[in-house]
């Protein structure tokens, strides 16, 4: 965690009479002003009053493409990132903040998919969230540790097993944020920050995911105009209740964005009448014994996971190399 620079309250009156006056009369922060605005918060310099309204106003009025260009900004340099490790593939970052509520969560079957083909995969998220069946609670019933720091994390790379820092050990200013839910009962901004945000120093593959249909038009422009190109590629889909694994029973359209540009990767499938065979229940001992016989091979991976494992593959490789061809490294 770095260190705090500057511990000066400040003060967000003019900020807040921008987009504190309602959904047709608020006015969206310049990137520059979002950026200082968030960081201040993040640093614990502004007021739990000024808090409140800054978030629900927020809430309220939506993010602007600037504004969370600026917001990342300042949340991408609150924390230290990460090394990617050797190999030929870049990292894979996965979010995970939602689990599933209704559906089994098969994040950590992507996860393990993936990183069984020497893929570095980068999960960081909640450990738990009450009526919720998250990523980490079945990782854990699998068998695999949280890792809390960047050397256990480099140790997981290597002995290539999926990597799951909770956002406390990755990011705790914004963890700290993150907690605001919980005692104003709705999300912010920062619940959308986490799930864009690149935590390694190097271009990684980011699955993000989307709920809400504005979210797709404001993120598809802040990938494709505001966000660094040099930071790596992204595939945007609408979550499966919120995490960025196909959804098993019929896939989503996924969109990547590569080099400012958008292409569609996957186009939304129609429902099926026949389901594939899933967990019987969602909670996390079942779903892990499941996931466990889907490795083996006993029980079938659903064919959009395994799509998605092949384009996540490709393009992780891809961006590799092209970094290495950006370094003079012949491979």
């Amino acid at each position: 965690m770095q260190k705090l620079t500057n511990t000066e309250p400040f003060a967000t009156a003019r900020f807040i009479k921008e987009i504190g006056r309602g959904v047709k009369g608020a006015r969206s922060l310049s990137r520059e002003d979002a950026n200082q605005l968030y960081a201040a918060m993040l640093d614990g310099r502004v007021s739990d009053l000024e808090m409140g309204g800054i978030m629900l106003a927020m809430r309220i009025k939506g993010e602007s493409v600037d504004e969370v260009a600026g917001f990342i900004d300042a949340a991408e340099a609150s924390f230290d990132q990460l090394h990617a490790p050797d190999g030929e593939y870049a990292p894979i970052v996965i979010p995970s903040y939602n689990g599933s509520r209704q559906m089994p969560n098969l994040t950590p079957l992507l996860a393990l998919l993936l990183a069984r083909e020497g893929a570095p995969v980068f999960i960081h998220g909640v450990t738990t969230d009450p009526g919720r069946v998250t990523t980490a609670e079945i990782l854990k019933e699998l068998g695999y540790p949280f890792a809390h720091d960047a050397q256990q994390a480099a140790e997981q790379f290597a002995s290539r097993a999926p990597v799951l820092m909770p956002i406390e050990d990755l990011a705790p200013r914004m963890f700290r944020l993150l907690a605001m839910r919980r005692i104003l009962g709705v999300r912010n901004s920062t619940h959308t920050l986490v799930k864009i945000m690149q935590p390694f120093s190097a271009p990684a593959l980011r699955l993000t995911s989307y709920t809400h249909p504005e979210y797709l038009s404001m993120l598809t422009s802040y990938f494709t105009t505001a966000a660094p190109a040099e930071r790596g590629d992204v595939f945007l889909m609408r979550g499966t209740e919120g995490e960025t694994v196909a959804n098993a029973k019929r896939a989503q359209q996924i969109n990547w964005i590569h080099d400012n540009e958008c292409t569609i990767l996957v186009q939304k499938q129609e429902p099926v009448d026949e389901m594939p065979p899933l967990p019987a229940e969602r909670d996390a001992v079942t779903t892990a014994k499941w996931i466990a016989a889907a490795l083996r091979g006993d029980v079938p991976v659903p064919v959009s996971i395994a799509e998605q494992v092949e384009h996540c593959l490709l393009i992780s490789k891809s961006l590799k190399s092209k970094q290495g061809a950006d370094h003079g490294v012949v491979r």
